[in-house]
């Protein structure tokens, strides 16, 4: 039977546009070879992701607990204190803590204002007006989790609360189109039209990534902007989205000295929230459920 033929089960439709796409499904086996060996993606096992939901749930349970730290007068250096303490508690290694090169020296990170990512606790207070994001990673015997948030100190400026509202929803509304079948780009194209829409822009220079057996796995990419990426979302995936989003302009700039803090070029303020997803059979499932703190719509489809 060719592809253009009718479909033997009578629908009246070509073959190609009916039964041939199921037919054609590798098995499970195949697929993990065939994504390792085109797309370096790691596709898991229900025992592997089990380990990575729980490594997950607690990276969630961590960074709940420290957001709570994050008021007027604390130091961002005290708040990595007390999140290194709960990492103990917990039975886990802060993920971040001698990652990389040069090695990244604390075991969150904090990210403040125009800070757009990997910001470096220090002995900066936190005042009235700031916004700021904590990213935990931990890693629980061999398996790893990923997630952030945003946190508003006191009274924040209306552009303030607007990006961090819009990155919120960006990354919302990426998770409502992931699903086993649709391509990587749909995840960019889903944030994008959030933020063009809400005046903000997209960083570029970061993606998100795959995570679980590896704190950033070799695949998926997971561009944050409009991209032409067809790779498409199977079940087994684990991989994070957390969109930075900026007031101005979409560049990052790295310190040179600490080589890690990620800043606006304009100076201008970013934001960022976090979720690790799997993808499954039947759509996703969000790993890292934080206490959301933000109403959220899904998009009207067309």
């Amino acid at each position: 039977m060719g592809r253009n033929d009718p479909c033997w089960c009578g629908s009246g439709k070509k073959w190609k546009k009916c039964h041939f796409p199921e037919e054609q499904k590798p098995q499970q086996g195949d697929l993990k070879r065939l994504y390792w060996k085109r797309y370096q993606i790691i596709l898991k096992s229900p025992e592997q992701i089990q380990k990575i939901r729980e490594a997950n749930q607690v990276a969630a349970d961590i960074l709940n607990k420290t957001i709570e730290k994050a008021v007027a007068g604390i130091t961002t250096d005290e708040i990595n204190a007390f999140s290194h303490q709960l990492h103990k508690d917990a039975g886990v290694k802060p993920a971040p803590l001698g990652f990389g090169h040069p090695p990244f020296p604390k075991s969150i990170c904090t990210s403040l204002n125009e800070v757009i990512c990997h910001g470096i606790p220090d002995q900066t207070a936190l005042k009235d007006g700031d916004i700021l994001n904590i990213d935990v990673s931990v890693e629980l015997d061999g398996y790893f989790g990923d997630c952030s948030r945003m946190v508003c100190i006191g009274n924040v400026s209306a552009d303030s609360a607007r990006v961090v509202d819009t990155s919120y929803h960006c990354l919302m509304d990426a998770v409502h189109v992931c699903g086993p079948g649709v391509p990587i780009r749909e995840i960019g194209e889903a944030i994008e039209r959030c933020a063009r829409k809400n005046r903000c822009s997209v960083v570029y220079q970061f993606v998100g990534h795959g995570v679980g057996v590896e704190f950033h796995e070799p695949g998926p990419q997971i561009p944050h902007y409009r991209n032409n990426c067809a790779i498409q979302l199977v079940p087994g995936m684990t991989f994070t989205i957390e969109p930075m989003i900026n007031l101005g302009v979409a560049d990052a700039v790295i310190d040179p000295a600490d080589q890690w803090t990620a800043r606006t070029a304009d100076g201008k303020c970013s934001a960022q929230w976090e979720h690790t997803l799997l993808i499954t059979e039947d759509g996703c499932e969000i790993l890292t459920p934080w206490e959301e703190t933000l109403p959220y719509s899904p998009p009207k489809t067309q």
